[in-house]
């Protein structure tokens, strides 16, 4: 088959997705040729092409021609493989349990991995398919990239009558093509989210030498958290029989992808003329305009840059600036953007007051004006008793004073007490409570996730929002089939890093919903963020979504350590801890 160039976009692409957020992530069947946009590629063979070497006579290389004598023997056919159902499971532990796709042989199906007991995304084709191999090298070096900005890639199994993929599964994700449903365009900030971290991740995948070469509004997803992730990094590409013929041309096409997906976050509108992914295409004979001319107060800027990416495809930049051809270049010229804020939260006005009115005489009459109430004044004692009682009371507190002090000396003096260390702690354990309540906020230099194992895979990304003072913000942890981390480990937490060591007072931490949490200190002399929980003293604990956490004793710590022993049910049904905000006062 001949090499093809294209410039443009699929006209009518058939995505076929999953019920959910997550889905599969293949746009077309595996045996359906493709092009991508921008760039040269070489579809691979439909499965089921006759073979070219077959003989006129209708004999097939291998096998003995047929004569008089012989009759002819049908080759040997190759059992068709069993039918998958809800419940069946791969390699003894993937247990299927919602087909998502099934076409020309492919499927994809939502599984539970009953070994570390979390829900998982599968891929599956017959072990014959002729995109079979190319599908699970593909899975195998995207695996290598480990980029938390992409779906990753968790297992790839050629084993018995089929192949499968096996990726994360984000329940709480939804497609860009979701968000954009209706033509509704995406803030200048949010827009710029979505095209930064997709150029960041795109640079990262390329430098690797991989590339993607199907990115799309169904490609994209946007997690809870406000992150956005690319699935399918190759793997769609080999399921679709999509090879890019250069370096140069791969990275090209992804790069005028970013573009397009940046143009209908701006605009609502598809940069073609052809509605695809639920949007609304250009007008016919209409060229390619730019955003801001499609859309009234559109970014300026932003506009500026999807031209640039997709110049390639014929879009002219409104300026004389260089084009993007590359996602390294386009994330440059992000970088060079003067800052986009985010919009201003607006809040409900609340209702006005009303004072109940009160009618004077019958019913029906208008109530008389409301006359502000006046303070009444507290009796006070004649002149001679109020001087006798401020007198008597002053002297009770200085005896209750004088009376204090003799204790305290007779304690030290006479029973042969505490060392003059020990007489310091008691002295500031004495006075810690009331510096608890109503001390100074300590500034929090940063913090980091903690996982028991150090395997560092709970939010990495999000943390900063658990000490950012926004409570809508929050740093989560992965999610788990029972509030105490499926029984895989004792708890998960952050660590908030002082700056250096200084008594810490209480913690304050604002959860969404309730969570058991237990507060721990590193020793007073620990100059590096501790490593596992041997290196912590818990000194309180508590339960709930709102806690103040203080210590009995003085603690003087850099290090302090917000451990999650327990985490809530949300409403999928999956177990998360959820960390809107970490304070802590001297």
């Amino acid at each position: 088959m001949s090499e093809q160039r294209t410039t443009a976009v699929p006209t009518a692409p058939s995505d076929v997705e999953g019920s959910d957020g997550e889905g599969s992530d293949v746009e077309s069947s595996p045996a359906q040729d493709a092009d991508t946009r921008g760039g040269e590629v070489r579809p691979s063979p439909a499965d089921g092409d006759a073979p070219k070497d077959a003989a006129a006579d209708g004999s097939t290389s291998g096998s003995a021609p047929a004569t008089a004598d012989t009759p002819p023997v049908a080759p040997a056919e190759r059992p068709a493989p069993p039918e998958l159902h809800s419940g069946h499971k791969l390699a003894g532990r993937y247990r299927l349990e919602e087909c998502l796709t099934r076409l020309d042989g492919f499927s994809s199906w939502r599984a539970v991995d009953e070994k570390l007991r979390r829900a998982v995304g599968i891929h599956i084709l017959p072990a014959d398919h002729t995109r079979a191999t190319p599908v699970l090298a593909a899975a195998r070096a995207s695996a290598l990239l480990a980029d938390p900005r992409f779906v990753q890639v968790l297992d790839a199994v050629a084993e018995g009558d089929f192949s499968y993929v096996v990726h994360e599964w984000l329940p709480d994700a939804v497609e860009l093509s979701t968000l954009l449903d209706g033509g509704q365009p995406l803030d200048a900030h949010e827009a710029y989210q979505l095209v930064h971290q997709l150029s960041l991740a795109m640079t990262a995948a390329h430098r690797e030498g991989l590339a993607h070469l199907c990115l799309s509004p169904a490609t994209v997803l946007r997690t809870s958290t406000g992150q956005y992730r690319i699935r399918g990094l190759a793997v769609q590409a080999a399921l679709r029989g999509i090879t890019a013929t250069g370096t140069a041309a791969s990275q090209r096409a992804d790069t005028e992808a970013l573009g397009a997906l940046l143009y209908a976050a701006l605009t609502g509108r598809w940069p073609y003329e052809e509605d695809a992914y639920g949007l609304l295409g250009l007008p016919k004979g209409s060229g390619l305009p730019a955003p801001d001319q499609v859309r009234a107060g559109v970014h300026r800027g932003l506009s500026e840059l999807a031209m640039r990416a997709l110049v390639n495809n014929g879009a002219t930049p409104t300026r004389l600036e260089l084009p993007c051809t590359t996602a390294e270049e386009l994330t440059q010229a992000l970088a060079a953007l003067p800052r986009i804020r985010p919009p201003e939260p607006s809040y409900a006005t609340p209702e006005s007051f009303q004072r109940p009115a009160y009618t004077a005489g019958r019913p029906g009459a208008p109530s008389a004006p409301q006359q502000p109430a006046v303070p009444v004044a507290p009796p006070t004692l004649p002149g001679r008793t109020g001087k006798a009682l401020k007198w008597s009371v002053s002297a009770l507190l200085i005896a209750a004073l004088a009376l204090g002090s003799w204790q305290l000396a007779d304690t030290l003096m006479n029973r042969g007490g505490p060392t003059g260390d020990q007489a310091a702690d008691r002295q500031q354990s004495s006075v810690k409570r009331p510096a608890a309540l109503g001390g100074k906020p300590v500034r929090i230099v940063s913090a980091r996730d903690f996982d028991p194992y150090g395997t560092g895979v709970e939010s990495r990304s999000s943390v900063p929002d658990a000490i950012d003072a926004d409570p809508a913000s929050y740093w989560n942890t992965k999610w788990y089939t029972t509030g105490k981390f499926g029984n895989l480990k004792p708890g998960v937490g952050l660590i908030v890093d002082l700056g250096r060591a200084q008594q810490v007072g209480s913690v304050r931490v604002s959860l969404v919903g309730d969570t058991a949490v237990s507060a721990l200190a590193a020793p007073r002399s620990t100059t590096a963020m501790p490593g596992d929980l041997s290196g912590f003293a818990e000194f309180d604990t508590g339960e709930g979504n709102d806690l103040t956490l203080k210590p009995r004793k003085p603690v003087i710590t850099r290090y302090v350590l917000v451990w999650l022993t327990e985490v809530p049910m949300g409403s999928d049904g999956q177990f998360r801890g959820k960390v809107s905000d970490i304070s802590v006062k001297s």
